[in-house]
């Protein structure tokens, strides 16, 4: 296993209180793993003993038709009467019922609950119903640039910076694509499988979709859409255009349920004048980048919505809510907001001309505040500063650790 200490540490920081720990996120991005880490750490630092860190995967055959009354009895008869027990429960989202289940246990006994999943019945509006004042929920993510650099330096020598970010876009964040070499079309068969089960078991089936192959166009539109905003209209007519209708209600439906399976982030648009959140001509980004190559293949001309992708990714993982910035005469490509902190973010794959660097910076110029204000490009610069606004290879950006 290869340690991701920034989740590890950040969860490990709740343990023994009385708070149930939830991890959320897409499939595969490492949620079972981060578990294995902290009943490690319990163990060797915590000297917790064996016996007392008790550990299920929800999504094994063994458990298909088990019921919540019958996991409550299972999980019961491992409790031990030799001090508190810390239960690991991977994927609980399969059992119907399930939070009726963790919410007794927390009550009844000397318990410390982890718990991950990765559709909408985790998501922290259908938890809160049950879990009230009772949880905290921790969201995780593919590998950070960070991380993935990491990963790749265990079985490969790494080119420059720059050069691996390339990779990085290329590639995605995925763990199970860098834990040795593959190919491209390698890690596209693994992201694709990653993505079909996604869509089929969390979407198709447990919703019921007849139609799949409308659920399919919407995703398509949508993942060759990356940082354009759109409305469920937009789709809509798009589809009608090639003779497939669909009216905006079911769009909006597709999309909300592929935002649910995490595999969509729904990126609103804020006022920076009115100081309110726009609810028309959202943006959508990936859950990883790779996901929208192994649907689509790969395309040179989409690096930059997918470079935007990343930087947005990078600021969620720094636990910023992120908005697209309307000012005046344009956007702002992020503002993301954290508690009393602010950072205005400006991507752009490249700057060829005046023209091209004035709409970039112009744009940070309108806003007339003291919060830290970036352009990130990845060509070649001279200088870093553009009228208190710092311009820094995206790169570069993507491994500090505050802004």
């Amino acid at each position: 296993m290869i340690y991701r200490p920034t989740y590890v540490n950040k969860i490990m920081a709740f343990t023994d209180t009385p708070f149930i720990k939830i991890l959320t996120g897409v499939r595969r991005c490492g949620k079972s793993t981060i578990l294995r880490m902290i009943m490690e750490k319990l163990h060797e630092e915590k000297n917790i003993p064996e016996k007392r860190i008790i550990s299920y995967r929800f999504d094994s055959m063994e458990y298909e038709d088990i019921n919540a009354k019958q996991m409550y009895a299972e999980l019961k008869s491992r409790i031990s009467p030799e001090g508190r027990t810390y239960f690991f429960l991977d994927e609980m989202q399969e059992i119907e019922g399930w939070e009726k289940v963790v919410n007794s246990l927390a009550s009844d006994f000397d318990v410390d609950l982890y718990i991950t999943g990765s559709n909408s019945r985790m998501m922290s509006s259908e938890i809160s119903t049950y879990l009230t004042g009772r949880y905290v929920s921790f969201r995780i993510y593919t590998l950070s640039f960070s991380e993935y650099l990491t990963f790749k330096r265990r079985y490969a020598s790494l080119k420059d910076q720059r050069s691996e970010l390339a990779e990085y876009i290329r590639l995605g964040g995925f763990p199970a694509v860098h834990l040795q070499k593959y190919r491209d079309d390698e890690v596209y068969t693994i992201v694709r499988d990653i993505y079909n089960s996604t869509v089929f078991s969390d979407i198709v089936k447990r919703s019921q979709i007849r139609k799949v192959d409308q659920l399919e166009r919407v995703v398509k539109y949508t993942f060759d859409n990356v940082g354009r905003t759109f409305s469920a209209k937009s789709v809509s007519d798009y589809l009608k255009a090639e003779r497939r209708a669909l009216d905006n209600e079911t769009v909006y439906s597709y999309l909300e349920k592929l935002e649910k399976a995490y595999l969509l982030h729904r990126c609103s648009r804020y006022d920076l004048q009115g100081k309110e959140i726009l609810k028309t001509q959202e943006k959508f980004y990936l859950a990883d980048t790779s996901l929208r190559y192994s649907v689509l293949g790969y395309n040179d001309d989409t690096v930059a919505s997918s470079l935007e992708n990343v930087v947005y990714l990078e600021l969620c993982r720094h636990g910023y809510t992120v908005h697209i910035g309307k000012t005046i005469n344009g956007e702002v490509d992020f503002v993301a907001v954290r508690q009393n902190e602010k950072v205005y973010v400006q991507v752009t794959q490249r700057i060829d001309s005046e023209k091209t660097e004035k709409r970039e910076y112009e744009r940070l110029l309108e806003i007339r505040d003291n919060y830290p204000k970036y352009v990130l490009r990845t060509d070649e610069f001279a200088g870093g500063n553009y009228e208190g606004i710092k311009t820094m290879n995206a790169a570069d950006f993507l491994l500090l650790d505050e802004y």
